[in-house]
């Protein structure tokens, strides 16, 4: 054996050891470049390096907002007026071919790892998570986010806002936290987990910790303002101590999603704006786009569907209801413009404001259609598949965009916030579901263009642009774990070039609507009804197809199926090899039904658990990981201890202002209430609580035969029976986005009755949830 065969080995060792180093994150501790001798007197000191940004690094801001259709802003055409983005765009560059995939929780995950949004696990929304691969909604190790790349390359990362990629089941006190944000390379996280907030009384989380509103919403309390606050604070801060190190700041605002919160001040800006009717609207949107070259000048306007009616076939009650719905929607908009703004005036005070790349996505999907035909001021309840009607709504119109009400537009204001095209949020089939403007500005790089930049472009290709352009490669390897590829390409060539192509294909698949994009040519299957979430179709064979050329048709507006059926069977194909490539199947078409599927419970809870037993603390516990009273009997037995009159505070809350159940004591009195929708069914005691030791308990005691029938309420104090009652129908589906707690209500109150968290001032010794 030779001198080099016998070394061979170890040289190979040496060369993978490197290898693996340069290609991985973190990367290995450097080894000690000082000098050890018996004392300090023979040995020479060294610090280790820490993860360095490049010299020229950018701070890099992306920030997300939600259900937005692409005709909507005045930046790209709309009647909403947004200054801000409109400023923005007048610095940098607006991008008209950018695509989401048509839903929130998904597109954030592809946003987030640079993969497609079923290979980072998140093929549809963590309430309706299933156990396949692409649909667990538990982002895979695999699959690492921007914020664990940039962190290790010497960023600093912050996430505020929406977190809906944090599987519902942890995210309570039991975790695990490695797939919450600070688990997933933020340094600081600020905001809520959840697919939207209540505005007024968000459940919102430090890090991983329950944090409570400052104010109340009679003081001005607002989530927006509390978060750009935060987010501003934390940048200047940051640039305060360390003015050379570069942050990676994900700021995601719960807005646009319902609920459409804001005060009657913003509402009242856009009183009668919108009473041409949607039709109108959208003709001169349309016209709009055209002149400020948003859109081809031979684009065609997409004509109304069945499914909207025609303005004019309304009656008064109709379009007053479906005009203030969306006049509030478009007070909240502007709310919402006004405080983005104030975010990106504070990053031009940075000292080095021009080496700042924003990017801001004008939606995570198109607009919404999820308020039903009718618009709601419960959109909760709209989901469940229970629409309120027309004179419901009027009776509770005052209350518009306050925090007694979820409110949303109708499905008519959705299709005309997306013109030009069909279609809307959750229809991926469809450019009306996923093609979202953006705006993109970097003083120091980038020079203002009037004309749109119109590659195609995806969320993928953002993490693979922000890696070029913060001098990072994606590693091989993250934590020890290989990485799948990024779906994903740069298009950080086109912040130069105006030529620049963008994507030759990309496919789109949410609740079986599903589409393939391959050179200028698309191809779309229709299948699911955002508004009847109730309605699975099933029989995919059985979808029409669709084929359009983008290329000479912008708005998907001249369908040619028929005239190429060739074409279109070679673009059905590209569809099933794209779907097998990135693990779409199985295809899933279930709305509430898919809601309802058993998820896994917490670390360590027992599933076949009927008896639970709780202190006070137990707070901010998310519905799916606490005792489950939908459709079943089951009782509350909490052991107290009371002043008598004195005596106020919540015992037991769930839910919130849609839905849910309180048990709480007022100046003494025990009081139980069932909110079902806005019906609040009311057990009070005759009397004061005696002072001291003492049990109250809540025997609720389902009718049965299916889901969301009526009970028999009995409310008992010290094993007395002190009130009862009876529903004709309960909660069948989740009661909301609030959370379990004992002790208070925190988040949503339950009830208007007191004011949350509306403390217990009393002792309690425990509570006990027992199921029946």
């Amino acid at each position: 054996m030779t001198t080099v065969q016998r070394f061979l080995p170890a040289i190979f060792f040496c060369f993978t050891a490197w290898s693996y180093a340069q290609n991985s994150l973190p990367k290995p501790e450097p080894p000690f470049q000082g000098k050890i001798g018996k004392t300090y007197k023979e040995s020479t000191p060294a610090w280790p390096e820490i993860p360095t940004a490049a010299k020229d690094a950018p701070n890099i801001v992306i920030i997300l907002l939600d259900d937005v259709g692409f005709g909507q802003t005045s930046t790209f055409g709309g009647l909403i007026p947004t200054p801000n983005l409109d400023k923005l765009a007048s610095e940098g560059l607006k991008y008209n071919r950018f695509h989401t995939t048509a839903i929130c929780g998904p597109s954030r995950a592809a946003l987030l790892t640079g993969r497609n949004h079923h290979d980072a696990g998140n093929g549809f929304l963590m309430e309706w998570a299933t156990g396949f691969p692409s649909y667990t909604t538990m982002i895979p190790r695999t699959t690492a986010t921007m914020g664990e790349v940039l962190r290790d390359n010497g960023y600093s990362t912050w996430w505020f806002g929406k977190n809906h990629n944090t599987p519902d089941w942890e995210t309570s006190v039991a975790g695990p936290f490695d797939r919450w944000p600070t688990g997933m390379g933020f340094d600081y996280f600020y905001g809520f987990n959840a697919g939207e907030a209540h505005q007024y009384y968000p459940v919102i989380f430090e890090n991983t910790t329950p944090v409570e509103p400052n104010k109340s919403p009679q003081q001005g309390y607002h989530l927006l303002t509390d978060m750009t606050d935060r987010a501003i604070a934390r940048m200047q801060y940051s640039k305060s101590v360390s003015p050379n190190k570069p942050f990676f700041m994900y700021f995601a605002p719960g807005a646009m999603h319902a609920p459409h919160h804001v005060t009657k001040e913003w509402r009242d800006k856009f009183k009668g704006k919108f009473d041409m009717g949607w039709e109108k609207y959208r003709e001169i949107v349309f016209e709009n786009q055209k002149r400020m070259g948003i859109i081809p000048s031979d684009t065609k306007l997409t004509p109304r569907p069945e499914w909207v009616p025609a303005w004019d076939s309304l009656n008064d009650k109709q379009k007053k209801v479906y005009n203030a719905l969306f006049e509030n929607y478009a007070g909240y908009f502007a709310f919402t413009d006004h405080e983005v703004g104030r975010l990106l005036d504070a990053i031009k005070k940075l000292p080095d404001a021009d080496n700042t790349l924003v990017i801001f996505i004008v939606g995570d999907n198109g607009a919404s259609s999820e308020g039903g035909p009718d618009g709601t001021l419960d959109e909760i309840k709209n989901l469940a598949g229970m629409n309120a009607s027309i004179d419901d709504i009027l009776k509770d119109i005052d209350k518009l965009g306050g925090p007694e009400t979820e409110p949303h537009y109708p499905v008519g204001w959705a299709w005309a916030g997306n013109t030009p095209f069909q279609w809307v949020k959750q229809v991926a089939s469809h450019l009306g579901g996923s093609r979202n403007p953006m705006v993109i500005s970097w003083p120091a790089k980038i020079k203002h263009d009037d004309k749109c930049r119109e590659p195609f472009l995806h969320l993928v290709d953002i993490a693979p642009t922000v890696y070029e352009a913060a001098h990072v490669t994606m590693p091989d390897y993250v934590s020890g774990i290989k990485q799948l590829p990024l779906a994903g390409k740069s298009f950080l060539a086109s912040f130069t070039d105006p030529s620049y192509a963008g994507r030759s294909e990309q496919y789109f698949e949410i609740l079986s609507n599903r589409s393939i994009y391959a050179d200028g040519w698309k191809a779309d299957a229709q299948h699911t009804l955002p508004w009847r979430q109730d309605l699975a179709p099933g029989n995919w064979d059985s979808d029409k197809w669709e084929l359009y050329n983008l290329d000479k048709d912008f708005s998907e507006a001249n369908d040619l199926a028929a005239q190429m059926p060739e074409k279109l069977e070679e673009m059905k194909k590209k569809f099933d090899a794209a779907a097998e490539n990135y693990h779409v199947y199985p295809l899933d078409d279930r709305g509430v039904a898919r809601a309802l599927v058993p998820k896994p419970p917490p670390p360590g809870f027992d599933p076949a658990a009927t008896h639970f037993v709780y202190y006070a603390g137990a707070t901010r516990l998310p519905e799916t990981a606490s005792p489950s009273i939908k459709n079943r009997s089951w009782s509350i037995t909490a052991d107290i201890k009371t002043k008598g009159a004195g005596t106020n505070g919540v015992i037991l809350a769930a839910g919130g202002v849609s839905s849910g159940v309180t048990l709480y004591l007022k100046n003494g009195v025990p009081v139980f209430d069932y909110n079902y929708y806005g019906s609040h069914t009311v057990l009070k005691a005759a009397s004061v609580i005696v002072p001291g030791n003492a049990t109250v308990e809540l025997d609720f005691n389902y009718d049965g035969g299916g889901m969301g029938k009526g009970a028999q309420l009995n409310l008992k104090v010290n094993g007395k029976s002190v009130a009862q009652g009876k529903m004709k129908a309960t909660v069948f589906a989740r009661f909301g986005v609030d959370t379990f707690g004992i002790g208070e209500d925190s988040g949503q109150p339950v009830t208007p009755a007191y004011k949350p968290p509306f403390k217990f001032n009393g002792t309690i010794n425990k509570v006990e949830v027992d199921l029946k």
